[in-house]
Protein backbone atom coordinates (compact mmCIF):
# COMPACT_ATOMS: atom_id res chain seq x y z
CA UNK A 1 0.00 0.00 0.00
CA UNK A 2 1.36 3.47 -1.07
CA UNK A 3 0.76 6.63 1.02
CA UNK A 4 1.55 10.02 0.44
CA UNK A 5 1.66 13.23 1.78
CA UNK A 6 -0.74 15.64 0.25
CA UNK A 7 -0.07 19.45 2.38
CA UNK A 8 1.11 17.66 5.52
CA UNK A 9 -1.78 15.25 5.71
CA UNK A 10 -1.20 11.66 5.32
CA UNK A 11 -3.42 10.31 1.94
CA UNK A 12 -4.48 6.28 1.97
CA UNK A 13 -3.73 4.56 -0.85
CA UNK A 14 -3.88 6.58 -4.14
CA UNK A 15 -5.19 4.01 -6.47
CA UNK A 16 -7.25 1.87 -4.02
CA UNK A 17 -10.31 4.67 -4.99
CA UNK A 18 -10.76 2.79 -8.56
CA UNK A 19 -9.81 -0.95 -7.76
CA UNK A 20 -13.37 -1.73 -6.96
CA UNK A 21 -14.83 -0.55 -10.53
CA UNK A 22 -12.17 -2.35 -12.13
CA UNK A 23 -12.94 -5.40 -10.82
CA UNK A 24 -16.37 -5.24 -11.69
CA UNK A 25 -15.52 -4.62 -15.42
CA UNK A 26 -13.03 -7.09 -15.41
CA UNK A 27 -15.83 -9.58 -14.55
CA UNK A 28 -18.55 -8.52 -16.54
CA UNK A 29 -16.04 -8.76 -19.44
CA UNK A 30 -15.36 -12.23 -18.85
CA UNK A 31 -18.86 -13.24 -17.88
CA UNK A 32 -19.81 -11.91 -21.61
CA UNK A 33 -17.19 -13.37 -23.56
CA UNK A 34 -17.77 -16.49 -21.53
CA UNK A 35 -21.74 -16.71 -22.59
CA UNK A 36 -20.66 -16.76 -26.90
CA UNK A 37 -18.90 -20.21 -26.27
CA UNK A 38 -21.12 -22.70 -28.10
CA UNK A 39 -21.30 -25.89 -26.23
CA UNK A 40 -21.03 -29.18 -28.38
CA UNK A 41 -23.76 -31.25 -25.88
CA UNK A 42 -26.03 -28.96 -27.31
CA UNK A 43 -27.55 -30.25 -30.15
CA UNK A 44 -30.82 -31.06 -30.73
CA UNK A 45 -31.99 -34.68 -31.09
CA UNK A 46 -33.12 -36.06 -34.24
CA UNK A 47 -33.71 -39.55 -33.16
CA UNK A 48 -37.94 -38.69 -32.74
CA UNK A 49 -37.84 -36.27 -35.34
CA UNK A 50 -39.84 -36.68 -38.83
CA UNK A 51 -38.20 -37.28 -41.62
CA UNK A 52 -37.31 -34.10 -43.80
CA UNK A 53 -39.85 -33.03 -46.90
CA UNK A 54 -38.42 -33.50 -49.87
CA UNK A 55 -37.46 -29.74 -51.73
CA UNK A 56 -39.77 -28.51 -53.75
CA UNK A 57 -37.73 -27.72 -57.02
CA UNK A 58 -39.00 -26.03 -60.13
CA UNK A 59 -37.82 -27.50 -63.26
CA UNK A 60 -34.70 -26.77 -64.72
CA UNK A 61 -33.55 -24.45 -61.49
CA UNK A 62 -30.29 -25.66 -60.07
CA UNK A 63 -30.49 -26.60 -56.25
CA UNK A 64 -28.09 -25.12 -53.87
CA UNK A 65 -27.94 -25.90 -50.12
CA UNK A 66 -28.73 -23.46 -47.73
CA UNK A 67 -26.12 -22.07 -45.52
CA UNK A 68 -27.67 -19.25 -43.86
CA UNK A 69 -28.13 -20.94 -40.45
CA UNK A 70 -24.94 -19.42 -39.33
CA UNK A 71 -25.77 -15.78 -40.42
CA UNK A 72 -26.30 -13.25 -37.90
CA UNK A 73 -28.63 -10.72 -38.55
CA UNK A 74 -27.67 -7.23 -39.13
CA UNK A 75 -29.30 -5.51 -35.54
CA UNK A 76 -27.98 -8.47 -33.22
CA UNK A 77 -24.46 -7.62 -34.34
CA UNK A 78 -24.74 -4.07 -34.09
CA UNK A 79 -25.98 -4.53 -30.62
CA UNK A 80 -23.43 -7.09 -29.60
CA UNK A 81 -20.61 -4.92 -30.77
CA UNK A 82 -22.40 -1.72 -29.47
CA UNK A 83 -22.25 -4.09 -25.82
CA UNK A 84 -18.98 -4.70 -26.15
CA UNK A 85 -16.83 -3.72 -29.41
CA UNK A 86 -15.59 -7.33 -31.36
CA UNK A 87 -18.18 -9.16 -30.18
CA UNK A 88 -20.15 -8.87 -33.06
CA UNK A 89 -17.23 -8.81 -35.58
CA UNK A 90 -16.46 -12.46 -33.87
CA UNK A 91 -20.16 -13.64 -35.02
CA UNK A 92 -19.53 -12.56 -37.95
CA UNK A 93 -16.67 -13.95 -38.58
CA UNK A 94 -14.64 -11.16 -38.35
CA UNK A 95 -12.00 -12.08 -36.11
CA UNK A 96 -8.98 -9.88 -36.52
CA UNK A 97 -11.48 -6.71 -37.01
CA UNK A 98 -12.64 -8.24 -33.67
CA UNK A 99 -10.02 -8.54 -31.97
CA UNK A 100 -8.71 -5.12 -32.65
CA UNK A 101 -11.63 -3.56 -31.57
CA UNK A 102 -11.62 -5.65 -27.88
CA UNK A 103 -7.75 -4.06 -28.12
CA UNK A 104 -8.95 -1.05 -28.25
CA UNK A 105 -11.28 -1.33 -25.46
CA UNK A 106 -8.99 -2.52 -23.26
CA UNK A 107 -6.32 0.23 -23.90
CA UNK A 108 -9.11 3.40 -23.91
CA UNK A 109 -10.81 2.15 -20.90
CA UNK A 110 -7.33 1.14 -19.02
CA UNK A 111 -6.04 5.07 -20.04
CA UNK A 112 -9.35 6.69 -18.91
CA UNK A 113 -9.09 5.08 -15.40
CA UNK A 114 -5.60 5.99 -15.32
CA UNK A 115 -5.61 9.93 -16.40
CA UNK A 116 -8.81 9.68 -14.04
CA UNK A 117 -6.55 8.79 -11.07
CA UNK A 118 -4.18 10.83 -11.93
CA UNK A 119 -7.22 13.96 -12.28
CA UNK A 120 -7.63 12.82 -8.72
CA UNK A 121 -4.47 13.01 -7.36
CA UNK A 122 -3.97 16.42 -9.31
CA UNK A 123 -6.89 17.92 -7.69
CA UNK A 124 -6.08 16.74 -4.15
CA UNK A 125 -2.53 18.16 -4.44
CA UNK A 126 -3.42 21.54 -5.86
CA UNK A 127 -1.73 21.01 -9.22
CA UNK A 128 -1.86 23.68 -11.72
CA UNK A 129 -2.09 20.84 -14.51
CA UNK A 130 -5.79 20.05 -13.30
CA UNK A 131 -7.50 21.43 -16.30
CA UNK A 132 -4.88 19.72 -18.54
CA UNK A 133 -5.28 16.42 -17.13
CA UNK A 134 -9.40 16.83 -17.03
CA UNK A 135 -9.11 17.11 -20.90
CA UNK A 136 -7.23 14.39 -21.30
CA UNK A 137 -9.68 12.12 -18.74
CA UNK A 138 -12.91 13.38 -21.37
CA UNK A 139 -10.28 12.76 -24.39
CA UNK A 140 -10.01 9.10 -23.49
CA UNK A 141 -13.76 8.96 -22.77
CA UNK A 142 -14.88 9.85 -26.10
CA UNK A 143 -12.42 7.40 -27.37
CA UNK A 144 -13.87 5.10 -25.50
CA UNK A 145 -17.44 5.78 -26.39
CA UNK A 146 -16.56 6.72 -29.92
CA UNK A 147 -15.14 2.96 -30.16
CA UNK A 148 -18.11 1.41 -29.20
CA UNK A 149 -19.99 3.18 -31.62
CA UNK A 150 -17.67 2.44 -34.56
CA UNK A 151 -17.07 -1.11 -33.57
CA UNK A 152 -21.09 -1.60 -33.85
CA UNK A 153 -21.53 0.38 -37.20
CA UNK A 154 -18.66 -1.88 -38.48
CA UNK A 155 -20.51 -5.19 -37.41
CA UNK A 156 -24.03 -3.84 -38.94
CA UNK A 157 -22.29 -3.48 -42.67
CA UNK A 158 -20.32 -6.34 -42.15
CA UNK A 159 -23.58 -8.13 -41.17
CA UNK A 160 -25.10 -6.93 -44.29
CA UNK A 161 -21.99 -8.15 -46.25
CA UNK A 162 -21.92 -11.78 -44.72
CA UNK A 163 -22.88 -13.42 -48.07
CA UNK A 164 -21.01 -10.95 -50.67
CA UNK A 165 -18.01 -12.67 -52.25
CA UNK A 166 -14.78 -13.14 -50.54
CA UNK A 167 -12.98 -13.31 -54.06
CA UNK A 168 -13.25 -9.69 -54.81
CA UNK A 169 -9.92 -7.98 -55.79
CA UNK A 170 -9.34 -5.02 -56.02
CA UNK A 171 -5.58 -3.55 -57.76
CA UNK A 172 -4.39 -0.47 -58.50
CA UNK A 173 -3.71 0.17 -62.19
CA UNK A 174 -1.85 3.02 -63.79
CA UNK A 175 -5.24 4.62 -65.20
CA UNK A 176 -6.98 4.42 -61.70
CA UNK A 177 -8.49 1.75 -59.00
CA UNK A 178 -10.22 -1.35 -60.97
CA UNK A 179 -11.96 -4.66 -58.74
CA UNK A 180 -12.90 -8.20 -60.09
CA UNK A 181 -14.63 -10.46 -59.16
CA UNK A 182 -15.63 -14.01 -60.18
CA UNK A 183 -18.94 -14.74 -62.50
CA UNK A 184 -19.17 -18.54 -62.87
CA UNK A 185 -20.59 -19.92 -65.89
CA UNK A 186 -23.49 -21.35 -67.02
Amino acid sequence: MTRDRIKGQVVGDVGAQHAAPLRWISVTVCLLSASAVRLSGQVPDTSHAPPPLPPIVTPGAVVVASDTTHRVRPMGAFLRSLLLPGWGQAVTGRHVAGAVFATWEGVSAMMTLKARSEFHYLREAGSANVGAKRQEVQDWLVLWIFNHLFSGAEAFVSAHLQDFPRELRIQAFPGGVGFSVPVPRP
